[in-house]
């Protein structure tokens, strides 16, 4: 197994996986916006995209976007997607694209990298746990407007 950058190749079979992780977060299959998505950030250089290959197929990805603390003046990244297939699972992927990102933060100087999950993802929660995240609850109130 393999991981890498995303490229422009790597398009279609990324955005049926981007497609796949929308739908475990319950929006609708939406393929085209999946590639668009995808591709609109690749083409404005807005994420850092890392894909996992096993076999010559695509099997997982990450996506980061860079973001800034005003109080460091430094550069963050927000870790906002990472995504294995179902039948992939268990077998390192995850825990190989968390390592790409956590090399990339450093690489770049960035302060922190952070990353957060539904708190019904317990899959995901205990891939961030045996990865060495911890989780900050009781730092930081998060607050939404729609």
């Amino acid at each position: 197994m393999t991981i890498r950058q995303a490229t422009q190749e790597d398009l279609p079979a990324l955005s049926y996986l981007f497609d796949q992780y929308r739908q475990h977060y319950h929006q609708q299959h939406d393929l085209q916006g999946a590639k668009d998505f995808l591709q609109e950030r690749m083409e404005r250089e807005e994420s850092v995209i890392f894909v996992a290959v096993s076999e010559g197929e695509l099997i997982g990805f990450t996506q980061l976007y860079p973001i800034f603390s005003s109080v460091s003046i430094r550069r963050t990244w927000l870790l906002n997607d990472l995504f294995v297939a179902a039948d992939q699972r268990g077998k390192g992927a995850g825990t190989l694209l968390l390592e790409a990102a956590k090399k990339m933060a450093t690489d770049t100087g960035a302060k922190w990298l952070l990353l957060q999950t539904t708190e019904d993802n317990s899959g995901a929660q205990a891939l961030y746990e045996r990865n060495g995240w911890v989780q900050e609850a009781d730092r930081f109130y998060r607050f939404d407007i729609d």
